[in-house]
Formats: C-alpha cells, structure tokens, sequence
C-alpha cells in the first residue's frame, strides 16, 4: 500500500478524518520505516509545506492510538514510528550508529519469548530488541583497528 488514495483509505477505515498531515505522515513512514519525530516533521514540511511540530505530534497521537502506526523506544534512543503493525515483530538495533532494522518474530526454541511466570496476563506480543553493529559499523571499526592496531598509537 503505497499510494496516496491507499493510504488515505487506511485513515479513513481507521474512523479517522483524512487530512493531507495524516496522509503525508504514513507516506513518509512507509519510505521510511523507524524515523524520530523530527525526522517525520522534516519530511512532512518537505512533502506539504509549513506544518507545525504540534500538527505532526497530534497526527502521529492519533495514527498510533488508531493503530496505524506503531511507535517502538530503543534504550538510549528518542521514540520512533513504523506502519508495519498487527504482527510480532521484533528489532535490531546498531550500537554505532543507531540504524533500526525489522527482525521477524523468532521462531523455534526461544526462551526469552515465554515468560517463566504470566502472572494472569493474557500475553499476545513479545517486545525484543537485538542490538550489535550494522555491517557499515563493523567495516568501520575494522578499518580503524586495521590502521592502528590495538587502537594505539603507531608513532
């Protein structure tokens, strides 16, 4: 669903009103999955023009409570949105440079996904984060240890 109409339709089916913020929010989340609020504002200003931080705040409020998006809070990070909903999935997150990628739900024999104790709740969703460095990263730190072994000084 990559159209400007799908996406309207998605709003309207979610019992919201359309309004081109709304649609130019889930627009940019789709291209861009897992951006920051400020990152959402920009493309947003990019795509309609002046709109306020408080408009995109309110939309991505109700987009989320409407459950269009999917807001996800990485230790350390500031809050971000993706539209991939509905399922358990999961994250990877970069130590180095923060990149956020998708992981589908583990499957098979994965002692973290059943909790030992439920305590009477209804468990319906796993929420785990993955975290290491993005191949980018990894060549990076490479290069740095190839350039200067032990990370010390070569004069």
């Amino acid at each position: 669903m990559s159209t400007p109409t799908a996406f309207e339709r998605q709003v309207r089916e979610a019992g919201l009103r359309v309004t081109r913020p709304r649609v130019a929010v889930l627009a940019a989340l789709h291209e861009h999955p897992h951006l920051a609020t400020e990152e959402i504002i920009n493309l947003v200003r990019a795509d309609l023009g002046a709109v306020s931080h408080q408009a995109v705040y309110d939309v991505l409020r109700a987009l989320t409570t409407a459950g269009l998006l999917r807001r996800i809070e990485p230790e350390g990070s500031s809050a971000r949105y993706e539209t991939r909903v509905g399922d358990n999935h999961h994250h990877v997150v970069c130590r180095g440079c923060g990149v956020i990628a998708d992981v589908d739900c583990a499957v098979g024999a994965a002692p973290c996904l059943t909790p030992s104790d439920d305590h009477g709740f209804a468990i319906d969703e796993a929420e785990v984060v993955f975290w290491g460095l993005c191949p980018a990263c990894r060549g990076a730190a490479h290069a740095t240890t190839t350039a200067q072994p032990f990370g010390g000084n070569t004069s």
